[in-house]
Parts: structure tokens; sequence; C-alpha cells
């Protein structure tokens, strides 16, 4: 139930005021004001700053020394605790460290949501590019170098549907253009690795694969995010596919293990 779904604030119960006052942060709204918070969800003034200061004191919420808020890590925590997503970051953790030792990289763990890419894990290197991403963040997918590993190894209809809806530009690179995005994830699907440059973040470059569980399934893509001019992407693709193998073979999928896949 989003916040349109949820009755009249009238009508609202103690716990949807709460959730309300959470979901009127999303990716275009990451950090809200008082005021912001109380408009977005139609609550008074008064009732909104009780609630955002309980869900403060719990930690569902932070509060930056400029005074707008933000999701706290508290949520991200509880977040992380979804069984596939806790059994992914354990099977994972060691790997992706391993990963930015030997890359003095950005490293990113994500899965799909929707027509997002939601970080489960993300790893800053002391020297890296800068990137936006963080634990939880979410992206879309047509934007990402793990997005675009998702949405190309995603059921056709899914990609369609997305291929169909307004695809968000965050900078001059960032491709919006169907057609050329077809084609990038017919290419993806054909190497296995997804290459992007400058799409959310100037002078970034991230190249990304994806990481198998039972039967083959995508179950996540890890990726890695690099200073541009820099390194070449295709310099660190050989310890990424090594990482992506890794994680694959720990959540059982054959390929990985160097069995064929069990029928479903």
């Amino acid at each position: 139930m989003t916040i349109s779904e949820m009755p009249t604030t009238e009508r609202m119960t103690a716990a949807q005021r709460v959730l309300a006052v959470l979901e009127a942060f999303d990716q275009d709204h990451l950090m809200l004001t008082l005021s912001e918070i109380s408009r977005r969800v139609g609550l008074s003034l008064s009732t909104t700053h009780r609630l955002v200061g309980e869900l403060r004191d719990w930690g569902a919420l932070e509060r930056s020394t400029d005074g707008r808020y933000a999701i706290g890590m508290r949520i991200l925590e509880l977040g992380s605790l979804e069984p596939q997503g806790m059994r992914l970051r354990d099977v994972a953790l060691p790997f992706l460290g391993d990963l930015q030792a030997a890359t003095d990289a950005n490293v990113h763990l994500a899965v799909r949501d929707g027509h997002d890419v939601v970080y489960v894990e993300s790893l800053r290197a002391r020297n890296g590019a800068r990137v936006l991403s963080r634990l939880g963040g979410r992206w879309p997918l047509h934007a990402t170098g793990t997005g675009l590993i998702l949405l190309a190894f995603a059921p056709s209809e899914f990609r369609e549907e997305v291929l169909a809806s307004p695809l968000q530009r965050f900078t001059p690179s960032t491709v919006t253009d169907p057609e050329e995005l077809r084609r990038m994830l017919a290419e993806v699907r054909r190497t296995g690795v997804a290459f992007v440059k400058d799409s959310i973040t100037t002078e970034a470059s991230a190249v990304a694969v994806p990481v198998r569980g039972p039967r083959d399934r995508l179950i996540a893509a890890v990726g890695v995010t690099i200073k541009a001019p820099g390194v070449s992407p295709h310099a660190v693709l050989p310890a990424l596919s090594a990482t992506a193998r890794a994680i694959s073979r720990g959540l059982g999928a054959p390929s990985a293990a160097g069995r064929p896949p069990s029928a479903a």
C-alpha cells in the first residue's frame, strides 16, 4: 500500500501514519525537511514532528546538520534480514571485500525490486570514484551497470514493460532511447557483462556481471565503479568475474560448480 492508496489522514491508524512518514522518502526525495514531510504525507506539522521524533529516537530516521531527515540505518539493517537478502549478503560479503582490496574500487551488490535496482551491499574505496549508491539505495534499472544485468536477464515481457515506461536521464550520457537499450541488453545477454560510463554521475565507469543461484537462476548482480578516465573497466573484469563465480558457487549455482543445471 502506497501513500496514495492509504485512507485519508483523518482515518489513518497510528501504524499507517508511521508508515506514511517513512514512505514520504523515495529516490527523488532522499532528504526532506519536517515541513516537506508534513506536506507529502498530509499530516499536521505537530503530528509530523511527534512521529518524526519517535522514528529518529528509534533509528528509523536520521537528521543531518542542515536539519533535513533521511532514512536511518535501522531500517536498512532490518531490510537486510529478509531471508534471501540475508543469505546473499552472508555469502557475498567476504568475496566483495577481497574484490575491493584487489581493485581499490567501489564495489556493489544489487538485486531487482520492480523497475529499480536496490543495493544490498555497497563498499566504498577510499580513493574511489564519486558515486551516489549506498546500502539500501535504489536507481532505475536502465541507468546502472548492475541494473542492466538484472534487466537483460529478466523475462522479455518485463524488459519491454520497463522500456515502455518513462526512462529518466541523470547525465548527458544516460541512455534513455528504448532501441539503443534493446541493443545494449542483447549484448549484455551475449557477453554476460554490462559496461556503463557517466550514466549516474560523471567521471565514473562501471562494469557488472550476474550472480546466480540454484538452477542457475539470476539472483543478483555484482559491480565495480572506477574513476574515469583511469583504470579501464576491462582491467577489473577478471577479478569481478571470479568474485561473481565464487558468490554463485556459495549460493549453489550449478554452472559455478561445474555441474549442469538440474531440471526445473
